[in-house]
């Protein structure tokens, strides 16, 4: 939903919305101008001193309605705010740094893009996987968040070698971690509780589309609980084989916000290769 005001006194944008929104912050309202959310009588806002006369329309739209067109090109944000930003990352890259990679990760391309800050990963996705990632801009709200994530709801899409059986239904299976790094499912004494749930949305092609809900968020979750199934995800050489991406996206995740407790849903639709993948005759 999109905020509009009306411009009470000419002046400077920013001092103007400042003024006629006392609810927002000066940071989150430099972040939508930065990010190309905010309009003056219907045209793209491009700077924070940008005259506005007496009477002229101002639309503040979500930071998922995009970026200004002139704008150099970063990392998709689905959401952001003063404690919180989410992004869709695209398959392939890292979520935070590790031994071999440092600069072309999640954290460090979304903090340079942010114009630097504190900023911290709330979760991790595997670099294979696509999808909501939510980073944390205070510790307060990292901490906060971290406390409250067995209340948030993930959702993910995931296209499988065969279907599973049954069609639809839950995987309550315990998972641990071998001296390989290999996810294996069963009882173990390192063994920790796992539980997805699925849903078929499409058939073809001898794979199909799921909709996985998570109980729980072990590593390698979905990809160790689908292949334990028989279903292997596509594209996962680990637990399945080759392709020319992981076929797991995670499409949505809902959260309550650190500040005021108010339900955050951030999406992502899975890309268009999902849908491909099951398309009938294929």
């Amino acid at each position: 939903m999109s905020d509009r005001v009306v411009i009470a006194a000419p002046g400077p944008l920013l001092p103007a919305l400042v003024a006629a929104l006392p609810s927002w912050s000066r940071n989150t309202l430099r972040e939508r101008l930065r990010l190309g959310c905010i309009e003056v009588d219907g045209e793209v806002a491009r700077r924070h001193d940008q005259p506005v006369a007496a009477g002229a329309v101002v639309t503040i739209r979500p930071a998922a309605a995009g970026r200004r067109p002139d704008a150099p090109a970063g990392l998709p944000i689905l959401f952001v705010d003063d404690d919180l930003c989410a992004i869709d990352k695209p398959a392939g890259l890292l979520s935070v740094g590790s031994d071999d990679e440092r600069e072309r990760t999640a954290l460090a391309l979304l903090r340079a893009q942010l114009g630097g800050g504190e900023l911290w990963p709330a979760h991790r996705l595997d670099r294979e996987t696509s999808g909501v990632l939510l980073f944390a801009r205070t510790r307060a709200a990292k901490d906060a968040v971290q406390a409250g994530w067995p209340a948030a709801a993930k959702v993910y899409a995931a296209v499988v070698a065969g279907a599973p059986r049954p069609p639809d239904g839950v995987v309550d299976q315990p998972l641990w971690e071998d001296r390989n790094l290999f996810v294996r499912v069963g009882a173990h004494a390192d063994a920790k509780p796992a539980v997805t749930r699925y849903r078929p949305l499409a058939r073809g092609g001898g794979c199909a589309l799921l909709e996985v809900r998570l109980d729980t968020g072990r590593k390698h979750q979905i990809r160790a609980h689908l292949a334990w199934l028989g279903c292997p995800i596509v594209g996962d050489a680990r637990y399945g084989v080759r392709g020319p991406r992981l076929m797991l996206h995670a499409e949505e995740l809902a959260f309550d916000h650190p500040a005021d407790g108010r339900r955050v849903v951030a999406r992502a639709p899975a890309p268009a290769v999902f849908a491909l993948a099951v398309r009938p005759g294929r």
